[in-house]
């Protein structure tokens, strides 16, 4: 059975959903429950670009043991287009063709099998433009 916190995220992770601060405007992905800026409480849902450009990345060479049969790969800031940034892994790629600035666009696709039953959880990855 996926963890309770896979299941909270799946918003986020299956529709790019993030929360947009009724008080100032403000988007917050992953949402959040009080706005830093002006400390309001009351957000609306509200859908993420699913494109952007590299801000930075890395290349990771020795994973964890539920990722090592993936590397290299690379992970990624990736601000979209709107003004929020993301963590995501890069993939369809080589790492060297990986570079700042690179448009991407997200895309839905596995993320992991957890658990003995191997459920599937899914999310988002970006893929070079």
């Amino acid at each position: 059975m996926p963890s309770p916190r896979y299941a909270k995220e799946i918003p986020q992770r299956y529709r790019l959903e993030a929360n947009k601060c009724s008080g100032c405007g403000e988007v917050f992905f992953p949402p959040r429950l009080i706005c830093p800026k002006c400390k309001g409480e009351k957000f609306e849902p509200t859908r993420l670009s699913e494109k952007g450009k590299i801000d930075s990345f890395t290349t990771i060479r020795v994973a964890p043991k539920q990722f090592a049969n993936e590397t290299p790969y690379t992970v990624a800031v990736v601000a979209l287009d709107g003004g929020v940034r993301i963590t995501t892994q890069v993939v369809d790629c080589k790492p060297e063709d990986i570079a700042i600035g690179k448009p991407v666009r997200l895309v839905f696709r596995k993320i992991q099998e957890e658990g003995k039953g191997g459920i599937l959880c899914y999310g988002y990855k970006a893929v070079l433009s």
